[in-house]
């Protein structure tokens, strides 16, 4: 794994996912702010029970948490899953719905939500 490129994801997730400080956020995994400034500059490597905590809290992948992958797969899962629901309908165009298209449709769609909270307003187009 390089640590550089975990860090910085590290980093990105928490910035991006959560208003805490490093201190905050070490607080939930009970690590001290030096550790996690550690990971996020590149100096520390978790062990893997960490990875995991950190993954779950995240709802990524590791292989996404690790840089080791641009996609956080468990959005794939989350579009397989929509896909996989009977109430779901999806439609193509040209009348021919593939999965790779149903599924670029949803992590199309998935993007767009991201940040989104229930009752928020669809923005509207001008």
């Amino acid at each position: 794994m390089d640590k550089k490129k975990f860090g910085s994801r590290l980093r990105e997730l928490r910035k991006k996912h959560t208003n805490y400080t490093m201190k905050e956020f070490g607080a939930i995994f009970n690590l001290a702010e030096s550790t996690i400034s550690g990971y996020e500059n590149g100096a520390r490597t978790p062990d893997i029970e960490i990875l995991h905590k950190f993954a779950d809290y995240f709802d990524v992948d590791l292989d996404f948490l690790t840089a080791r992958t641009e996609k956080p797969v468990n959005q794939i899962k989350k579009a397989k899953e929509i896909l996989d629901d009977p109430n779901t309908q999806i439609a193509a165009r040209d009348g021919d719905m593939t999965e790779e298209k149903a599924l670029k449709a949803l992590e199309w769609l998935l993007e767009k939500e991201k940040g989104r909270k229930p009752g928020d307003r669809q923005p509207k187009k001008r």
